[in-house]
């Protein structure tokens, strides 16, 4: 099924697993992560049985990031469209089954109904190194138990809702939609390599994680981004085009 991210990112997976997906840069602590489509595929697998076997999630349930534009962002969401859950950006929405935080919002998440599971977006995906509030737990000590492989019982319906954000909501189909939209704006064609550049999780869902989906292609994502770079980072990463 290519009416949903699951499905596409699915359909990618078989075409050519080993190639990028995604590659991070965060330019305040100099971090680089480069994930195939395959390693990527692995986290949202892993990250789609903690929600169903360790949270209890089902479709139609709300999960809401609390993140910044991260690759553990990107994963998460993927991993939310493959059960079938709602990815909720407005950070004042209290009516969520989970809620997903960095460093700078565990107080929020320990502080809400639900369940609450913290990332600390350290590199490698590293756990914290120092104790979280009661009810909170570490992502990065809970998903390393759960298998590299996931598939649902029954596959998210694509009209289902899938993103809401500042009063709006995409369904599953409608996602894929707005990624190929995006693609055609940026001139982004069949294995484009997209240079990403922002701090915004609703933005780089769609610019580093819906329009390389779409067409096949990868993205640079780089948050605190040093514009003085870009045009190195540009040439080292044969990036082909931008979002800025």
């Amino acid at each position: 099924m290519t009416d949903t991210p699951a499905g596409l990112l699915r359909t990618e997976v078989g075409r050519d697993g080993s190639r990028p997906l995604v590659t991070f840069y965060d330019d305040a602590t100099g971090e680089r992560v480069e994930l195939s489509t395959i390693t990527f595929d692995n986290w949202v697998a892993k990250t789609a049985g903690l929600l169903t076997d360790g949270l209890g999630v089902e479709p139609g349930d709300r999960v809401s990031l609390l993140l910044p534009a991260h690759w553990q962002a990107l994963a998460w969401a993927c991993a939310c469209w493959t059960v079938g859950a709602c990815v909720v950006l407005d950070a004042d929405d209290d009516a969520v089954q989970v809620t997903v935080a960095g460093p700078d919002a565990l107080d929020v998440a320990a502080g809400r109904p639900g369940d609450a599971v913290a990332l600390a977006l350290r590199p490698l995906g590293g756990r914290f190194t120092e104790p979280l509030p009661a009810g909170v737990v570490d992502y990065a000590v809970e998903v390393p138990g759960y298998p590299d492989r996931f598939a649902p019982i029954l596959p998210p319906d694509p009209a289902e809702p899938a993103l809401e954000h500042a009063g709006t909501t995409q369904t599953l189909a409608g996602l894929v939609d707005r990624g190929r939209l995006r693609a055609e704006q940026l001139d982004a064609g069949p294995g484009s390599r997209l240079l990403v550049g922002t701090d915004d999780l609703g933005t780089a869902l769609l610019d580093a994680l819906l329009v390389p989906l779409a067409v096949g292609g990868s993205a640079v994502l780089v948050r605190n981004e040093n514009p003085d770079g870009r045009a190195a980072r540009s040439a080292a990463e044969r990036v082909t085009a931008s979002t800025t």
